[in-house]
């Protein structure tokens, strides 16, 4: 249970709200596990979300190689039917991939 923010309507109903999956949720604690054990991701700033067995990498990364390394740790997580790997490089503009 999360506490409404003060902006936030208390009394609506969100039982339309899609709940997380437990597969969802079983990925998404495995693939956060992965990143925090792998020295190349540890010290990173990501994130890690999970839908429909769909992994989302958020966050910044130092290099292109940890970028990568965090691809392959969600990619080889059990389950994962595929990545979707949107981290950034620190220092690099948005606009250039």
């Amino acid at each position: 249970m999360h506490w409404p923010s003060p902006g936030e309507d208390w009394f609506a109903d969100d039982s339309d709200q899609p709940r997380p999956d437990h597969e969802d949720l079983r990925i998404e604690a495995l693939v956060a596990q992965r990143l925090s054990g792998d020295w190349t991701t540890r010290q990173q700033q990501i994130s890690v979300a999970v839908q429909n067995r769909v992994v989302i990498l958020l966050g910044l990364v130092n290099d292109t190689n940890a970028r990568h390394i965090a691809g392959e740790l969600a990619w080889d997580t059990p389950g994962v039917f595929d990545v979707c790997n949107t981290l950034r490089i620190m220092g690099q503009r948005g606009g250039r991939r």
